[in-house]
């Protein structure tokens, strides 16, 4: 039985989505072979409520959906051939070897088992008379795989193109076309308008004025800046004005924010969020952040609602931002009273104001772990680290919301820390791949948010590195 392509599979191909083997199977077309180094390295996750468990009793669940068509043996090499019986009869090589030469001495686990996948692929080449291409996420492993002259490439890796966020256009217009611009169609003034230009810049011929804008149901609507900056925390540059005015803006449901680190998106998240509830517009703020280390240790400390001091070491963009937009707070209240002299809040004051705050606000954490069978209502909810987040994480979250909340994802592809994931398999950048697409569902927000300079001190250090 000859086959186009055989792919050789990591254990982190089956964990990101167990349904991946269907996908590279390619209707059939390919072969799948799995060591049995990855069949255990997939039972050893079976065990708890992260998604990579959820996707290791998934893959348990596909298997038992098969039957053996045959067994052979190559050397000291055992290969049982499974046929998955779905649509395709996608075809499944299982491969295992009495001893390996790779050895454990000095080095960890992890590394010793992608020696073992590593050793076997380059065994099998002759057995099946085609190249092997091994697959995995784990730049490592490939580098790894390329130094013994094994093909290698990466879960959508070489065949995907970087997607351009270019969320903010530019434009120019006439100064008589002012009076009349609010709420008129965007396609007068552009017609090669695209649905992913949720923001413009007008600029006024022949003079230094800019008016900024967001586009609504195809309609224009003009910025109300002094609206959007009347907030604790005051948007620093265009970018920030559009998500702030997002934000607080009715329209939309769904904002979808990738940001450099410094850009102060998680700042004015909370910022417009403590507006919303204190308008009465929802109950509470829910704050999602699925960090590795969240990955790692949810199990341990159980993310239970509340103010306990755990959620504190794992929820540390959400305390800082918090502790920032009190000190912020009463920093502005005293400079308004000419007679007071400021003087800094005391960190057990900021700390009491903090906790206060959140209980005024009805804020919570909440670990991705504990969102199944859940339904989340009348919430601001932001989901932080989105970049590490699988589709299917993703899915299963956003799932949970009805239509009483409003959502902001934030996330950064030049910070992914899950091992499962990648820049093109991660649930930011399905989502901001989306937005190229019109949405009859909800109305979508995107925006790209560059670094703020905090000073002297960052400007140079800008400059220099």
């Amino acid at each position: 039985m000859k086959f186009e392509k055989y792919y050789l599979l990591d254990t982190n191909i089956l964990l990101e989505d167990a349904t991946n083997i269907f996908r590279l199977s390619d209707e059939s077309r390919n072969l799948i072979i799995l060591t049995e180094i990855v069949l255990d390295e997939i039972d050893s996750k079976k065990s708890g409520f992260d998604e990579i468990n959820f996707q290791a009793r998934e893959f348990a669940r596909i298997l038992e959906n098969s039957k053996i068509i045959s067994s052979k043996k190559y050397k000291d090499k055992k290969i049982i051939r499974l046929n998955i019986l779905n649509e395709f009869n996608t075809v499944v090589d299982i491969v295992s070897k009495d001893e390996y030469i790779a050895s454990s001495k000095n080095i960890s686990l992890n590394i010793l088992n992608d020696r073992k996948i590593l050793e076997i692929a380059n065994e099998i080449e002759e057995f099946y008379e085609n190249k092997i291409i091994f697959i995995s996420m784990d730049i490592m492993a490939r580098t790894r795989a390329l130094s013994l002259d094994i093909k290698t490439d990466a879960l959508n890796g070489k065949e995907s193109i970087d997607f351009d966020y270019n969320f903010i256009k530019s434009i120019e217009i006439n100064f008589e076309d002012l009076e009349f611009l609010d709420n008129q169609e965007i396609v007068k003034f552009d017609k090669e308008y695209k649905v992913d230009e949720f923001s413009y810049c007008f600029k006024v011929k022949s003079s230094d004025q800019v008016i900024l804008a967001s586009i609504q149901n195809k309609k224009i609507k003009i910025l109300n800046e002094e609206e959007v900056r009347d907030q604790i925390i005051t948007p620093l540059n265009k970018e920030q004005l559009f998500f702030s005015n997002a934000i607080i803006n009715h329209f939309y449901n769904v904002l979808i924010v990738e940001a450099k680190a410094g850009s102060g998106k998680t700042l004015l998240a909370l910022s417009g969020a403590l507006k919303l509830v204190k308008q009465k517009h929802f109950q509470k703020i829910i704050y999602i952040r699925n960090s590795i280390e969240s990955l790692d240790k949810g199990e341990d400390v159980g993310y239970l609602p509340g103010l306990e001091e755990k959620f504190r070491i794992y929820n540390h963009p959400l305390m800082d931002s918090l502790d920032y937009i009190v000190r912020s707070e009463h920093k502005r209240k005293r400079s308004k009273k000419i007679e007071t002299r400021y003087t800094p809040l005391e960190d057990s004051e900021a700390n009491s104001r903090v906790e206060q705050l959140i209980a005024n606000y009805g804020i919570e954490t909440m670990w991705v772990g504990e969102m199944r069978g859940r339904t989340l209502s009348n919430s601001f909810i932001i989901i932080d680290e989105a970049q590490n987040m699988s589709n299917k994480t993703m899915q299963m979250v956003l799932s949970r919301i009805d239509s009483s909340c409003k959502v902001v994802i934030l996330g950064s592809n030049k910070q992914i820390d899950n091992f499962y994931v990648n820049k093109y398999t991660n649930a930011l950048t399905t989502l901001l791949k989306s937005t190229k697409n019109e949405n009859k569902f909800v109305n979508i927000f995107a925006i790209k948010l560059e670094k703020v300079l905090r000073g002297p001190i960052t400007e140079w250090a800008e400059s220099i590195f």
